[in-house]
């Protein structure tokens, strides 16, 4: 199993569609927009990108889309997360199928189990593809089932290939205490609290997953190079400038508004799937008055 331990920054893709289904083109101009920003992970099909909303074929077809088109430039997440383990298992061979680099997969969501079951569907993905790299990703915003401390440090300490933590809870307690599984090893990320990067940056969290860097990926980028470089007044005004953005784009509560300012930016992608709302014409315009003007000061 190949070493991963992506440092920096991760985005949760938005998922581009038109007409109702997955659109390629858009998926490739996105991807070369955030990698050409500065990004150094793409997670794909998370909660940012969708993909409860996306049949299984749908997401097997981003997988490999993602995969193919990033060609290498920088390590590919995919999300295979599902409501149960055979599902959630046949996804993850398909990412390892697909030459993703890793899978990271959120506990099953609508019914609460208790961590024995819990513990017993991570066992059960990890033993499936016993070399193939999974990240635990904690999202109890959209499950009943959130990933303990103690949790995690024992299906790390049990399988070696489960290599890091994406944690969504709007904590750092966890990525904190697992900072040092795997002999320093695991691979930890927050997100996605764009208000945590510089917290979690100084007590030594690898990686930051922004659903914002969909958007302002350079902004994202600079806040994550100032901290590594101990340069703290750069990145706390830039902290500072994102914190504008996240209240302009609703820190990611409405992916539709996410999705027409990278089309303001020259990327379109579509919009949000049903049920989810699409963002009135001017309420757009609004966003794009204030971004643009973040958008024009330097970096």
């Amino acid at each position: 199993m190949k070493p991963l331990k992506i440092q920096g920054v991760i985005v949760p893709l938005l998922t581009p569609i038109a007409n109702d289904t997955v659109d390629q083109e858009g998926l490739a101009r996105l991807i070369d927009f955030v990698i050409e920003h500065g990004v150094t992970g793409l997670f794909p099909l998370g909660t940012t990108g969708e993909g409860p909303l996306f049949t299984a074929d749908e997401r097997k077809r981003v997988a490999e889309w993602t995969v193919k088109h990033t060609a290498g430039r920088v390590p590919v997440i995919i999300h295979t997360g599902m409501i149960t383990t055979a599902e959630t298992i046949a996804l993850t061979r398909h990412a390892r199928d697909a030459g993703a680099d890793a899978a990271a997969v959120v506990p099953p969501y609508f019914y609460t189990l208790t961590e024995d079951a819990l513990f017993d569907h991570f066992a059960a993905v990890a033993k499936a593809v016993p070399d193939f790299p999974i990240y635990l990703y904690n999202n109890p915003g959209v499950t009943p089932n959130a990933l303990s401390t103690r949790l995690v440090v024992e299906l790390a300490g049990s399988f070696a290939n489960i290599i890091g933590l994406k944690d969504s809870s709007g904590g750092l307690a966890t990525l904190f205490a697992s900072r040092d599984l795997h002999d320093g090893a695991f691979n930890t990320a927050s997100g996605p609290d764009d208000g945590l990067i510089l917290a979690a940056q100084a007590i030594g969290v690898d990686a930051c997953v922004s659903g914002n860097a969909n958007v302002v990926p350079e902004l994202v980028v600079g806040i994550m190079k100032a901290a590594k470089a101990g340069d703290l007044a750069t990145g706390r005004a830039l902290q500072a400038r994102l914190d504008q953005v996240r209240v302009i784009l609703a820190d990611g509560a409405d992916l539709s508004r996410y999705k027409a300012m990278c089309a303001k930016r020259g990327v379109p992608i579509g919009d949000v799937r049903a049920p989810l709302r699409k963002a009135v014409s001017e309420r757009i315009d609004a966003c794009w008055e204030q971004l643009s003007d973040i958008l024009a000061l330097p970096i």
